[in-house]
């Protein structure tokens, strides 16, 4: 049986409260009321990484499509392969496989944003 590295009541309770989520709606609101938004981006980013590693995706380019560190994505790269089997339970789950559903990343959604605003610049400048 698995014995995690932290287990307190604080932890059980934690447990508890995400298993009793219901759907996307009540994770969300669970997400905004439990965590920081740039603590949720860095977690959504590891899940991210974890993905795209198990897809055989280079360093370099997870670092350029997520915006991690390559330190980042050296950890969740140990986790996958020596951690608690958290990432690949989770994402064995999710549909297809593992297979995410496509949606953009949120490096990449930002560089489209970024790309778009210096072209109405320079559309409005014309």
């Amino acid at each position: 049986m698995f014995e995690p590295k932290v287990h307190t009541g604080q932890t059980d309770l934690l447990v508890q409260a995400l298993l009793a989520l219901e759907n996307e709606e009540d994770a969300y609101r669970f997400l905004e009321d439990l965590c920081t938004i740039p603590e949720i981006r860095s977690i959504s980013q590891r899940l991210e990484v974890a993905l795209l590693l198990r897809h055989g995706e280079k360093y370099t380019h997870i670092a350029d499509r997520t915006g991690a560190s390559t330190a980042t994505i050296s950890r969740v790269n140990r986790a996958l392969s020596y951690g608690a089997d958290g990432y690949n339970r989770v994402l064995n789950r999710l549909k297809g496989d593992g297979e995410w559903d496509g949606k953009q990343s949120e490096a990449e959604e930002e560089k489209r944003d970024e790309s778009d605003s210096t072209e109405q610049r320079a559309t409005h400048r014309s």
